[in-house]
């Protein structure tokens, strides 16, 4: 959709930021789940760093409940900040909302590394850890292997900051991110009508209030009078009430698929081992089963929206598509999980809960991707910005939900 005098992105260069600093947003919060021998091994009160990574805590004993508060602790924040954006988004310059977010995590994700080599109680590493986890949102030698891990995401950040930095002096980002919303009202038709034919593309019909009569105007034709045609162009500061009223039901379904999703991950599926006899197996089964391959099937799922868009935002389907997820609750807590107080173990081979998880995945990361694109199409051009903000706000408020939840579940096993 970009214009033919627009410059080209040379060498992906924005494109490849934009997916570094994805990925430093969410480094921090998979490297705090995927520590667990690391956590478990320092809150069951070993002596040191080294002693707790070279004991093998994987398995469900977990008296702090470290999944829980972590995934409960990492989302209230966002949950609360989420909401503040959509209000206070235009009082709070850019920079200040990026880059000093990015500051502030690698500031805390360094404060964590430093930890590993520091000594200290289980009650009194739990708090710092959870304090640092609220405010963020195998090697030769153990303790080297842990500092190590750590940096790791702290180097990630800092290449984040740097991308950051590095977009205004990129003439594709900079002509882009200079555009301001009071443009020339022929252009704003422009974009108007390129938007629509997008909407067209994908297999999404107009509706009639998302129609524009002003965009039946020949754009090549000079306009008689500015103030004719610029007077009924001029848009109002989008309410938010109205916005929501258009997006609830795809808002609700956001909410849900992620309720869903950390109901369960990593509080419950961390816990699932595998059935197979002790060996290499079983040590890499939880890192490789859970985690990797739920982050790969959910990458996979939410690419699936660059080809196709299934069903549309007025289609009965998408809620009941998002329901029929609540089922992954009970099949992961039948899992295979050696220490349970009351329900029984139905599923006890690991093929059961690799399928379970790749179904999980890919459905989490399309209907959420899914989601994110059809609450925009809803409402018009100018409010769609206000549409995104809302959209994240619920995106935290599924989140935090999940992690409520996760405790019931934990609880009930």
């Amino acid at each position: 959709m970009a214009r033919e005098d627009s410059p080209r992105d040379s060498y992906h260069l924005v494109g490849i930021s934009f997916f570094i600093l994805g990925l430093g947003t969410l480094l921090p919060w998979n490297f705090f789940i995927t520590a667990i021998p690391y956590f478990q091994g320092r809150l069951a009160g070993a002596n040191s760093t080294a002693e707790a990574l070279s004991t093998n805590h994987t398995g469900p004993t977990d008296s702090y409940n470290f999944n829980n508060w972590v995934t409960l602790l990492s989302q209230l924040p966002l949950l609360l900040f989420t909401l503040l954006n959509s209000f206070l988004y235009q009082c709070i310059p850019e920079a200040v909302r990026i880059l000093g977010s990015l500051l502030a995590i690698l500031l805390l994700f360094v404060l964590t590394a430093a930890l590993v080599k520091v000594d200290l109680s289980p009650g009194l590493f739990f708090s710092i850890t959870m304090a640092s986890v609220w405010f963020i949102n195998c090697g030769v030698d153990a303790q080297t292997s842990a500092l190590g891990y750590f940096i790791t995401p702290c180097v990630g950040i800092l290449l984040s900051i740097v991308c950051y930095l590095s977009l205004p002096h990129l003439e594709f980002a900079r002509y882009y991110l200079a555009k301001k919303l009071s443009q020339a009202p022929v252009q704003e038709l422009e974009t108007k009508a390129e938007l629509l034919q997008a909407d067209e593309k994908n297999g999404i019909p107009i509706s009639p209030q998302k129609a524009d009569p002003a965009l039946d105007l020949d754009l090549e034709k000079e306009p008689e009078s500015e103030l004719e045609l610029e007077e009924p162009q001029k848009p109002g500061k989008p309410s938010v009430f109205v916005v929501f009223r258009k997006i609830w039901l795809t808002a609700l379904c956001l909410v849900l698929v992620f309720t869903v999703t950390l109901s369960v991950f990593p509080a419950i599926t961390a816990m699932v081992t595998s059935s197979t006899s002790p060996g290499k197996w079983s040590q890499f089964f939880n890192p490789i089963c859970c985690f990797l391959l739920f982050n790969v099937m959910d990458w996979l799922g939410r690419s699936l929206t660059s080809y196709f868009l299934w069903p549309d935002e007025d289609s009965r389907l998408l809620p009941l598509l998002v329901c029929l997820r609540f089922l992954f609750v009970p099949l992961f807590m039948l899992c295979h999980v050696p220490t349970r107080a009351r329900l029984p173990t139905v599923f006890w081979q690991d093929a059961y809960f690799i399928t379970f998880m790749l179904l999980f995945a890919v459905s989490n990361g399309y209907l959420v991707s899914l989601t994110m694109c059809l609450a925009p199409r809803q409402v018009l051009p100018h409010e769609r910005e206000v549409a995104g903000a809302l959209m994240t706000f619920f995106l935290a408020l599924g989140l935090s939900c999940g992690a409520s939840l996760s405790f019931l579940f934990k609880a009930l096993l």
